[in-house]
């Protein structure tokens, strides 16, 4: 019997208008008022998952920044599994010579060194792999993150590696050139103490080897006396890999690429078609 269910966000939970779709937010309602723990699992910051989880009325533990920070259903700070500074330096000046642009998300919030570039990439992206979804819009949802304080401006990030009130969770690179990304990641292989994935083919996700969503997971639910056998995950994409490997039941989306459809259990529909609600109510009446 499932007991906890694990959801990514982006191209999972979400639509491509960046929220909780209403049939996804009921089928969560469905699965918690049957007394089954719901967990977000996402590449996010918790603020920014914070702000799209409450935009739907919900409230959920969250396994934050692929596995670095692990938060209560109240917000409270439960894990966290930074990256090591020195590291995280090495990895960020690889990310400078390939060219890359990169955000590096902490403790105290996202940062980035250009506020133009970081609405605009946004847009690049999220207009490329959602070319039906009207620009205006993307747009839109980019300049929100700006203005509700979800991505913060700083000068240069040496500020936050050599600040002690900063823990670094994660580094966040993104790029529309593949020749960059490839360049990215043969010099960060070069670096011990590294996560190196993806939640998308734009983007490399840089974190602590122990900040994996199937780790944090395992801490998180054995928390709740439930094992990863008695949990469900649904993901998309690469930085999913380490929790569907790990539970029980896995399901990929259907829009999901094809790596992660052969390693899943099962396969729903598409994160447009509110998969993540038929996945959650298969499971509750099996």
């Amino acid at each position: 019997m499932i007991k906890c269910i694990a959801t990514d966000m982006d191209g999972t939970l979400l639509t491509a208008t960046q929220k909780i779709p209403l049939e996804n937010r009921k089928a969560i309602i469905s699965a918690k008022e049957q007394g089954v723990e719901v967990v977000v699992a996402t590449g996010r910051s918790y603020h920014e998952a914070k702000f799209v989880v409450e935009e739907a009325g919900l409230k959920l533990p969250m396994i934050c920044v692929n596995g670095a920070e692990v938060r209560s259903e109240a917000g409270e700070v439960i894990a966290s599994s930074p990256l090591d500074k020195a590291i995280a330096s090495q990895a960020a000046l690889r990310l400078v010579e390939s060219g890359v642009y990169f955000e590096v998300y902490t403790n105290e919030g996202t940062f980035t060194e250009d506020i133009d570039k970081a609405v605009s990439t946004i847009v690049d992206i999220f207009s490329t792999a959602n070319p039906e979804v009207p620009i205006e819009q993307i747009a839109a949802s980019a300049e929100e993150r700006l203005h509700k304080g979800l991505i913060t401006k700083v000068d240069h990030y040496d500020e936050l590696f050599e600040d002690d009130q900063y823990e670094i969770y994660k580094l966040l690179a993104f790029s529309l050139d593949d020749a960059k990304l490839d360049a990215a990641r043969i010099g960060l292989k070069e670096i011990a103490g590294l996560a190196v994935s993806s939640s998308g083919r734009e983007n490399i996700e840089i974190s602590s080897l122990e900040a994996q969503k199937g780790i944090a997971l395992g801490k998180f639910v054995q928390s709740r006396g439930i094992t990863l056998e008695e949990t469900m995950a649904i993901g998309d994409h690469f930085n999913d890999v380490s929790m569907l490997e790990r539970v029980g039941k896995s399901v990929a989306m259907g829009n999901a690429v094809e790596e992660i459809k052969a390693l899943c259990d099962e396969v729903t529909m598409t994160n447009e078609e509110c998969g993540v609600a038929k996945a959650i109510r298969k499971v509750l009446t099996d």
